[in-house]
């Protein structure tokens, strides 16, 4: 390397000691060894999915040509190798970041694979929500034994899978319930990262990973009173922002999904009702308290909505209100809105200019910042916003061109002053 050529230089001539020199060079040489251990678990966890793809490849050619005992014994060969890798890696590679998720990625796929060939072998009865409820199952204490993350994300991946097949697909209302024990059961895990990884790349991914599963399982907790989802969503994704920002002081994108998907969220379920046909349909509906009050919809929306507020309450009790993002004052303020919206069309109106504000502060905020980044979101949010009015018909072609106009020159105008003072303090 190039600098541990100059710092050697900088040492004999004296510049800096020896010592100095030692540490600095050890100190590269570990980040060299860390790339080059991530890059080897990469490739390991390929390699073990090819290998266990390859099995099933070769074996499939000939499947039907083979007795039943010999299926099953083929059936079985890769969940009995991946044990075998898996008690290896336990034993003698503990520790081993590359082992333990290769290994463990491929005894996943091996159990999978075991289940569908025995069920098709001894024409066992069943369906893709049993299979993959089961592999789930089986599949949740490796995480644990061999911390694997990749196994975690893959379950993720595979229990969000099984509740929208019985949520959305199916319909079943008792066994897609089962997801939210299923969720708990990784938990653990995902603290054990925060707490000891917090700067890997599997915490990163699983930021992302977590709010997306739950914000798509949430969706199958609907049944007779569906409107109220809109205040369990607007409060899961309060939730999931005020996280991100309690939680990680991290501002890039990728390293803080749960900011992300909280602001995502927010704006896009606002951007949806801000047209009139929710707000007509709320009033016209006949509201039976009772009924309302025993059905699963309001239990999840008080619940999230509880647990929201006691993130702001932590999110506001350090701050002024000039550091407050609106994004963290929307689900408050959107169930207030939502009651409104029951008896006046004041709540359409109120929806709008929740967007408009959460825009025009945000455009504020990237000017005084100086950071071309959020100005622009501010801006997109407002473009958003006139987007959905141009398909209002309540509004005539010439008002929606107007908007668009202003919009557009508000686009040239702040990036242009913004760029010119950058100019002007360089």
């Amino acid at each position: 390397m190039s600098i541990i050529k100059d710092l050697s230089e900088l040492s004999k001539k004296g510049v800096i000691t020896e010592e100095t020199f030692h540490r600095i060079k050890d100190y590269y040489d570990s980040k060299k060894e860390s790339q080059a251990g991530k890059l080897f678990t990469v490739f390991g966890i390929l390699g073990a999915v090819l290998v266990g793809l390859g099995i099933i490849l070769i074996v499939a050619h000939n499947w039907y040509d083979l007795s039943v005992g010999v299926r099953t014994f083929f059936a079985f060969l890769p969940l009995v190798t991946g044990q075998i890798f898996c008690t290896y890696t336990f034993l003698r590679k503990r520790g081993n970041a590359s082992w333990e998720e290769s290994s463990a990625t491929y005894l996943f796929f091996a159990i999978g694979a075991c289940i569908s060939l025995i069920s098709q072998i001894y024409h066992i009865p069943g369906n893709i929500s049993s299979l993959l409820f089961t592999w789930a199952l089986l599949a949740l204490p490796l995480v644990y034994i061999m911390r694997s993350s990749v196994v975690s994300l893959l379950y993720i991946v595979y229990i969000t899978y099984y509740v929208a097949e019985l949520g959305y697909w199916n319909e079943n209302e008792f066994q897609s319930l089962r997801y939210w024990y299923l969720i708990l059961g990784i938990l653990p895990h995902y603290y054990f990262l925060y707490r000891k990884k917090p700067d890997s790349n599997f915490i990163n991914i699983h930021n992302w990973a977590i709010p997306v599963s739950l914000a798509i399982a949430l969706g199958s907790v609907a049944r007779s009173n569906e409107e109220l989802m809109f205040i369990a969503y607007m409060s899961l994704f309060g939730l999931f922002y005020l996280a991100g920002t309690i939680i990680s002081k991290e501002n890039l994108i990728f390293k803080n999904g749960m900011k992300v998907i909280g602001s995502l969220g927010t704006l896009v379920v606002l951007l949806i009702l801000s047209f009139d046909w929710f707000w007509k349909n709320l009033r016209k509906s006949e509201v039976k308290i009772e009924e309302v009050l025993l059905s699963p919809e309001f239990m999840v929306a008080v619940i999230l909505s509880v647990f929201a507020f006691v993130l702001l309450y932590f999110y506001l009790k350090n701050r002024r209100i000039n550091e407050t993002n609106p994004i963290s004052l929307v689900f408050p303020l959107f169930i207030v809105t939502y009651l409104i919206g029951h008896f006046s069309v004041l709540a359409v109106v109120l929806v709008n200019l929740f967007i408009l504000v959460v825009g025009l502060i945000t455009i504020i905020d990237g000017i005084k910042k100086d950071h071309l980044g959020i100005l622009n979101w501010g801006l997109l949010v407002i473009t958003a916003l006139v987007t959905c009015r141009f398909f209002d018909d309540n509004l005539s072609f010439i008002v929606r061109g107007a908007l668009f106009l202003v919009v557009g020159a508000g686009f040239f105008g702040s990036n242009y002053v913004l760029l010119k003072r950058r100019r002007h303090n360089a």
